[in-house]
């Protein structure tokens, strides 16, 4: 495997069902589900923005959804509360093996970026709080190009901004939409899959390589 590294976000760095509990402060327990259905309407949004060229700031795909989740299972949240979930969500953890994978990467070598759908400004706030910024060599958002992932254009944005070849880059991601997204563009990529229930998308564009954990990977990367 070659030594340039780009790692999604949300969903892989990042719990993004840390949310979990406080929703259960105001949800009790309906909060899981408010949380899957939270997260799976904020990239619909992305990707319906996407497909129409009406790009916006990821923050806001994540509140409309929100919103949307709110009407839809009638839990009637006050302004306040989504006040509190969207704070919550800009200071989400880190999974616990995310640290020790990345400093073992670093002493192997391995340039590792970071590689996302939020905002600059947004993803430096949620690595800088989960206390892993300094541990990548650079950061790259979407906003730079004002497109979302799956879009072909942002995988060669990212390669391109990294001077590397589509062969020499790997992405490292939980979400198969994202893996889908890389291998159509051209990249290698890696699929962490975090859960063992887990379903890869039947698209016959496979993962490069499979891992259970960041452990996993820096384990055989090392």
């Amino acid at each position: 495997m070659k030594r340039v590294l780009a790692f999604d976000v949300y969903g892989t760095l990042i719990d993004t069902h840390g949310v979990v509990e406080e929703l259960s402060r105001r949800l009790g327990d309906g909060a899981e589900e408010f949380s899957r259905r939270w997260r799976d309407k904020q990239l619909e949004y992305a990707f319906r923005r996407g497909l129409m060229g009406a790009f916006a700031d990821f923050s806001q795909c994540t509140r409309e959804a929100l919103e949307f989740v709110d009407r839809a299972t009638g839990s009637r949240l006050s302004e306040t509360d989504k006040e509190r979930l969207m704070a919550t969500y800009a200071r989400l953890p880190a999974f616990d093996d995310v640290a020790p994978a990345l400093e073992r990467m670093a002493e192997a070598r391995l340039t590792r970026v970071a590689f996302s759908n939020g905002s600059r400004t947004a993803v430096e706030g949620l690595l800088r709080q989960a206390g892993i910024l300094e541990r990548f060599d650079d950061l790259v958002s979407v906003e730079e190009i004002k497109r979302f992932k799956p879009d072909p254009a942002v995988y060669a944005y990212l390669h391109n901004r990294l001077e590397s070849s589509p062969h020499e880059t790997w992405l490292v991601s939980s979400n198969p939409f994202d893996v889908i997204g890389a291998k159509h563009a051209g990249l290698r990529a890696v699929w962490v899959r975090r859960s063992a229930e887990a379903p890869f998308d039947p698209w016959g564009d496979e993962p490069d390589l499979t891992v259970s954990s960041l452990d996993e990977l820096a384990e055989r990367l090392s």
